[in-house]
Parts: C-alpha cells; sequence; structure tokens
C-alpha cells in the first residue's frame, strides 16, 4: 500500500511531498516502513534526509550556490560490508553547514595597483560560497578581507605592499580640523547652495596648518587703533606708554654693550664664528620685526567679536575692554564649560527651514537583495559606472552590470537577526546616499558582531566637490555609534587595509584613534606604537613581545572539517584516503590561515 502525505517543517514555512510506505502497519508503526523527509530551511542551500529513509520522489529544491548545486544532497552512506564508512555529520546540520569556502592556495607574481609593479603582488584566497558573519568577523580579525564572494589574505612577507588590517574606534573618536572643514562644507551646500572653490577630494586627511590671512591682520589692526583711541583711559595709557619708553631703553642699551663687546673681540683677534651680531632678519629666517607678531586664529576670532560687540553696545565698551584685560585669575568663573562639538552635532545640525537641498542616507539590505535595492538597483548601477570611467578612467565597456553585480552586491554573508543585534540585521547593505531625490554616492558596508566593515565607496563625480570619501567615513563612523547604542558589543569601525608605503592610502591613520593588525601574532596594536618601525621597513611586527605567538593558530589540524564526496568528515578521516601529498599542505596552509576556530566550523570543500 502506497500512500502520500504531506510533510511540514516545524518551522511552519516549509513543505515537501514524502512518501509513506506501509507494510501491514498502522500509519503510526515504524515497522515495515519510513518517511522520507525534504526539509530546506530558509538560508541553507542543503536538503536533509533522515537516516534510513528511501529517496523523495519528487524534485529535490534547488540550493543557491552553483557548487552545492553541484555536490547535491547529503546523504550519509549506511555502514555495510565492503563500503567505506562516512564521518556522520553534525547533531546541528544546520549550524555545521552555514559556512562553505573552496580554498584556491597562494596566488602570487600578478600586477600591484597601488606601486605599478608587475610582479610583486602576492596572496591567498578562497571562495566562500556561504557564510556566517561570526566566521568572517573571525577572518577579518586574522587578516582576511572580501571582495564579492572572494576572500583573500596578502602574503604580507612577500607581497610589495603589506597591507595592514586598520580600525577605528569611534566611540573615542573625535573629528580633526579637515574633518570639520568638510562637514561644514556639507553643511553649507545643503543650507545656501554655495560650492567651495576646486576640488577637495584629494586634499589630505591630516589637520592642516592655518594660515593667517594678511588682509584680517591689516583689518583687525585699524580697528584696534580705532578702539585705543575711544576706549583707553588715561591711567592706562599712561602706563603703556611708560612701559613701552622703558623697554625701548633697555633695548638701546643692550644693543650699544654688544656692539662695544664685538669691536672689542674683533680687535682682539678671537674667531669671528664666536662673536654673535645682531643683524636684520633674512627672509624665512626668524621673525620679521618689521611686522606684528602673529597670532592664533581663535585669538583673532574672539578679537572680532569683542570689536562686533563694542560697536554696537558702545556703552559697554570700557567695561568690556578692561574685563578683556584682567588678569584671568580675578575673572569669575565661566558657567559655560567652551566643549567640541561631537560628530553627531556637526553632522546633524539643523538646517533652515528654506535650506536649499535635502540629503537623505538610507540602509538597504544588498544580499539577499530587499525590495529598496531591487527598486532603485539601476540607479545606483548608473553612478557606479559613471564613478569608474571618470575616476578610475575606466572604459565605457568594462563596468558592466554583471561586474557591478559580482563585485558590491553579490555577498557570501549569511542574513541573520538578534533580538539584541541592530535594527536592521547583520549582512551586507548599501548605505544610499540621496541628495534631492537621486543618488549621489553609495557605500557598501557589513554588520558584523563586533563592527561595521566598510567595502567600498563610489559616487557621482560631479559631486566631489563635496569630499564625499571623508564625508561618507565620518558617516559611517556616526552610524556605528548608533548601532553600538543598542549592540553594545558592535564598537568597532574597519577601514579596509592601511597601506603605510602607498602615499594615497595613508590617510586612513588620520582617523584617530586606530589601531593596525599584527600580521603574526593577530593582536591589535595603536597605530602611533607602528609608525615609527614602518618608517624603516614595509614589513613589520607590531607585537613587541618576542615569546608572544598567535594564540588562536590551528592546533590540531585533525579537527579541520572537510566536505568531501557528499559527506562531512574530519581532515584526520581525508587524509587517509589522499595519496596526492600537495594536497596536504594545501589543506595544512588553508587551516594556518584561518586559524583552529573557523577551521572546526567552516566546510572545506574538497572535490
Amino acid at each position: 500500500m502506497c500512500q502520500l502525505r504531506l510533510t511540514t517543517c516545524s518551522c511552519g514555512k516549509d513543505r515537501r511531498w514524502s512518501k509513506l510506505q506501509r507494510a501491514g502497519s498502522n500509519s503510526g508503526s515504524r515497522r515495515g516502513g519510513a518517511t522520507a523527509t525534504t526539509h530546506a530551511h530558509p538560508g541553507s542551500p542543503w536538503t536533509q534526509h533522515r537516516r534510513g529513509a528511501p529517496r523523495h520522489w519528487g524534485p529535490a529544491p534547488q540550493p543557491r550556490s552553483p557548487l552545492l548545486r553541484a555536490a547535491g544532497p547529503r546523504v550519509p552512506p549506511r555502514s555495510a560490508p565492503g563500503r567505506r564508512e562516512a564521518w556522520p555529520a553534525s547533531a546541528n546540520l544546520e549550524a555545521a553547514m552555514a559556512s562553505m569556502v573552496e580554498y584556491k592556495g597562494l596566488k602570487a607574481g600578478y600586477r600591484c595597483g597601488y606601486c605599478d609593479s608587475e610582479e610583486g603582488k602576492a596572496s591567498c584566497g578562497m571562495w566562500a560560497h556561504s557564510m556566517t558573519v561570526q566566521d568572517y568577523q573571525d577572518l577579518i580579525d586574522r587578516g582576511w578581507r572580501r571582495s564579492g564572494k572572494y576572500v583573500y589574505k596578502p602574503v604580507m612577507n612577500q607581497t610589495c605592499c603589506p597591507q595592514y588590517t586598520i580600525r577605528c574606534r569611534p566611540l573615542q573618536f573625535q573629528p580633526s580640523k579637515s574633518h570639520k572643514k568638510v562637514l561644514k562644507k556639507m553643511l553649507k551646500f545643503l543650507a545656501k547652495g554655495e560650492i567651495s572653490k576646486g576640488n577637495c577630494e584629494d586634499e589630505p586627511m591630516e589637520p592642516s596648518v592655518e594660515d593667517a590671512v594678511s588682509s584680517d591682520f591689516g583689518l583687525i589692526n585699524k580697528l584696534d587703533i580705532h578702539c585705543d583711541l575711544k576706549t583707553f583711559n588715561d591711567d592706562l595709557k599712561k602706563s603703556l606708554e611708560s612701559e613701552e619708553r622703558k623697554k625701548a631703553k633697555r633695548e638701546e642699551s643692550n644693543e650699544i654693550t654688544r656692539s662695544q663687546d664685538v669691536e672689542e673681540k674683533l680687535g682682539s683677534g678671537e674667531p669671528s664664528c664666536s662673536v654673535k651680531v645682531h643683524t636684520a632678519p633674512q627672509p624665512g629666517r626668524g621673525a620679521d620685526l618689521s611686522k606684528p607678531p602673529c597670532r592664533k586664529a581663535k585669538e583673532i576670532r574672539k578679537e572680532r567679536k569683542r570689536l562686533k560687540l563694542m560697536q554696537q553696545d558702545p556703552a559697554g565698551e570700557r567695561e568690556g575692554f578692561q574685563a578683556q584685560c584682567q588678569p584671568s585669575s580675578l575673572l569669575p568663573p565661566k558657567t559655560k564649560s567652551n566643549q567640541p562639538k561631537s560628530l553627531e552635532d556637526l553632522i546633524f545640525e539643523s538646517l533652515p527651514e528654506n535650506a536649499s537641498h535635502k540629503l537623505e542616507v538610507r540602509v538597504v539590505r544588498s544580499s539577499p537583495p530587499s525590495s529598496q535595492f531591487k527598486a532603485t538597483f539601476q540607479e545606483s548601477y548608473q553612478v557606479y559606472k559613471r564613478y569608474q570611467m571618470v575616476v578610475h578612467r575606466d572604459p565605457p565597456d568594462k563596468p558592466t552590470v554583471s561586474q557591478f553585480t559580482r563585485f558590491l552586491c553579490s555577498s557570501p554573508l549569511e542574513t541573520e537577526n538578534s533580538p539584541n543585534g541592530p535594527d536592521c540585521g547583520y549582512g551586507s547593505f548599501h548605505q544610499q546616499y540621496w541628495l534631492d531625490g537621486k543618488i549621489i554616492a553609495v557605500g557598501v558596508i557589513d554588520i558584523l558582531p563586533f563592527c561595521v566593515s566598510s567595502v567600498y565607496l563610489y559616487y557621482d563625480p560631479d559631486y566631489s566637490f563635496l569630499s564625499l570619501g571623508v564625508y561618507s567615513a565620518l558617516r559611517e563612523i556616526a552610524f556605528t555609534r548608533q548601532l553600538h547604542e543598542k549592540t553594545p558589543q558592535l564598537s568597532y569601525y574597519y577601514m579596509g587595509f592601511y597601506i603605510h608605503s602607498c602615499p594615497k592610502m595613508k590617510y586612513k591613520g588620520q582617523y584617530r584613534p586606530s589601531d593596525l593588525l599584527c600580521p603574526e601574532t593577530y593582536v591589535w596594536v595603536p597605530i602611533e606604537q607602528c609608525l615609527p618601525s614602518l618608517e624603516k621597513s614595509k614589513y613589520c611586527r607590531f607585537n613587541q613581545d618576542p615569546e608572544a605567538v598567535d594564540e588562536g593558530r590551528s592546533k590540531e589540524p585533525d579537527r579541520l572539517q572537510v566536505f568531501y564526496k557528499k559527506a562531512i568528515m574530519p581532515y584526520g578521516v581525508y587524509k587517509k584516503q589522499q595519496r596526492d601529498p600537495s594536497e596536504e599542505a594545501a589543506v595544512l596552509q588553508y587551516a594556518r590561515l584561518v586559524g583552529q576556530a573557523c577551521s572546526e566550523r567552516m566546510l572545506l570543500f574538497r572535490n
């Protein structure tokens, strides 16, 4: 007797037809028959069968990954005479199969995009067909990065331009002067439509020295003279004049004494090198006494404000100026502390109601693509195409849709949602910058258990005057701080690789405080401690303890999980079936690079 039954999973989301065979027994009896249940959980590309069950008669659900589709469902083989007994799968099949990678080995001797060396780059790589966010978090903490679904790690002591993983600590981050300049430039553009002169996208990230403008000094000096005639009282004016006369007399007497000493020493035949003669200052050598002394920009701004208040309130001029002249110890304590503005204050400063432009930042999930991502795909792609053609000078036929999808949209990271995690969940996202209803920039990011990882940024070249590279990095730091409020362990911002030997990539070190990853022990070291060593050598071990070792290294390679011939087995079982010596070297290299924890959780596909 044969009966068809609709089998429903406990999750209530997937149903498959199964075949129930009975041989003279009740439907609830387990003797004389078995139920074959085809089951595919959301987010898992696998088909699970109950042990000892006949094969399902209907079509199996197709897995998402091409590799897994070729491998087919995993069926644990039975123990039988003459048959090899495969290692049984983990009890938690879903967790064991969440991450699957195909290690490709070492790739060396190809062109470097940073120094244009033809055969100087070296890295190890693997295709990640699926990966949990925790596994990827552990991998980037060992120097790995992803480009689409390809995950790679530079061979630091062999590559021409060593690439060190860098992370910023957003909770302690304070924007520098150049960062504030970029944020203020954006606010002026949004509020009044003002466009700064010149292209500031290539300006250095480090704080620049504020040059004093000579016209400002001239204006302040004129105002000071006019103010002196109106506000100085007679006593104060006489005391200042007497001090100036005494100072001038002392300088004249010192000058006469020094000139007499010089004449005596020259007449006595002493070496002229030991004699200091006062001469007029040469250009570029010391201060020019004919000009007023340099003043800090902060003091100049205070002076302007004081003069403006005095012009508005002539009655209070004397009291205001006398208060400025009093020693700080005699002034009453300030009621309001002069605290610098936070990053959020600078970014989200309120705009007038009649603002010229409106900027909105939207976070949309890119893998698997959300409805918002699908609706804006073509517009986002067109921005990417223009960016590649103008900024990177790609030919028009190179930035294709498939290349854009493979590079910036495809991701191996599985979607995860946690009650204590961020509202948007973990995984891969696009952070879209909408200006007046159109996309002008897109930041590709990964949200992981402990960090926000920046993958790439592309923008409309017509808006390069807004320094969108710097602005987006500051927005992503603020976004990380926002996620930290609900998810306390998410407290870092990963900026990719820091390349000290490449001037264009050194700007990342100006987002302080930040740390670099030691390439040998995989511990984080403040960048201030690393820079002196990097000035001497491209490749450096940042950990100063000579006895320190990699704590997460592969200590038991036999426990590494391998997926081979549709079965999961530890490497200790797998290596007994292999006779190729190069296979063992490749697997052990993979175990050394990913570490013990990831090697036990991820499945290494071997064909």
